[in-house]
């Protein structure tokens, strides 16, 4: 047996004192019988059996006291094994919209394709919490939210152009979508005020850091209990890049200042980088193979990541038993209350 509450069963030690008290009342009641007159005289003034009743009210008073006192201590005995209602796990899609994005070497695009994966692995989600940091030169977030239509919106209207600042910055990307989960979680915490939510940053990009520090960031994602899945998108043999104009016409690939192509592909040296993020967070690094994302991957490390958030939420449960103690205690009060000598002695009084 064990309890939920047993700094109540402290209460207890003033059950001895409960009965001293009635001890002494009853005392004090036969000395002023005593002072009242002669015994011969007034005990046929007094109910003979009155004396039998104080003692059997008192009982029964400290009784049901003592139960309501192990009622509220909580008995538990026997358990049962109980899932607890599936919290999910917090996911941040972050999407590179930088103009590189906009090479062709995945069909369509890398960045209609990503969509269209991002999208297929939002199909798989029930009950964990998205949000969505889409970067170039800058990062912008959006909420952590469980309505997956509304991330889909986000994904389809947004697009390079629409990035406020050009290049590239994976570590303000990472960054943006740590404050982002931070805030997601804020007074979430179990009892002890820690949140042990599995908490994940999907990023897709083709690798190309034009400024800020990946590394420091994925240092201070680590701190956070934060895993990294990166996906490196793009081929390393490179790819120019298309230019569009303001209403989406192809007018041909970017030039540099001197009128050369400007080519795009994931170098060796980027995808490091992204391994090395993935590695220092506990995530995993994907390499996009031809005509993929590689977002297939990473849909199959969630379904890990959400067989285990079910699994730690397995509780063994003891079953409450102060119901045993407080109906009875609840009874033997209330019968207490209820004898007839307290209503004898009432209409005695009022005769009088």
């Amino acid at each position: 047996m064990s309890w939920a509450n047993p700094q109540a069963l402290w209460l207890l030690g003033l059950v001895p004192a409960a009965v001293a008290a009635l001890w002494w009342n009853a005392a004090r009641r036969r000395r002023a019988t005593r002072r009242f007159g002669k015994r011969a005289t007034v005990e046929p003034l007094i109910a003979g059996n009155a004396k039998w009743w104080r003692v059997t009210r008192a009982t029964l008073l400290v009784v049901g006291a003592a139960l309501v006192i192990v009622a509220f201590a909580g008995p538990q005995y026997g358990s049962r094994t109980r899932v607890l209602r599936k919290r999910g796990i917090d996911i941040v899609l972050t999407l590179d919209f930088s103009k590189s994005m906009l090479a062709r070497d995945v069909h369509p695009s890398r960045i209609k394709r990503a969509k269209g994966e991002l999208e297929r692995l939002l199909s798989d989600l029930d009950g964990d919490r998205v949000g969505l940091v889409a970067f170039a030169g800058d990062a912008m977030a959006f909420p952590m939210t469980v309505d997956y239509s509304a991330v889909r919106l986000f994904l389809r209207d947004l697009g390079p152009m629409d990035m406020p600042v050009g290049g590239t910055a994976i570590g303000k990307a990472l960054i943006a979508s740590k404050r982002l989960i931070e805030r997601s979680n804020e007074g979430r915490g179990d009892k002890d005020g820690v949140d042990r939510r599995s908490k994940v940053v999907i990023l897709l990009t083709d690798g190309e850091d034009h400024e800020g520090d990946p590394i420091a960031a994925a240092q201070e994602l680590k701190t956070e209990g934060i895993k990294v899945y990166a996906v490196g998108i793009g081929s390393g043999s490179g790819e120019p890049i298309p230019s569009y104009t303001a209403d989406g016409t192809l007018t041909g690939h970017v030039k540099d200042a001197d009128g050369r192509l400007v080519m795009t592909s994931l170098s060796s040296e980027n995808e490091d980088t992204l391994k090395e993020i993935a590695s220092i967070t506990g995530g995993r690094y994907v390499r996009a193979e031809e005509g993929t994302v590689g977002v297939t991957e990473i849909r199959s490390e969630l379904a890990k990541l959400q067989a285990s958030e079910r699994k730690a939420r397995r509780v063994t449960v003891h079953e409450n038993r102060f119901a045993l103690a407080l109906l009875p205690g609840f009874l033997l009060i209330l019968l207490e209350a209820l004898l007839p000598e307290a209503w004898i002695v009432r209409r005695r009084r009022r005769k009088v």
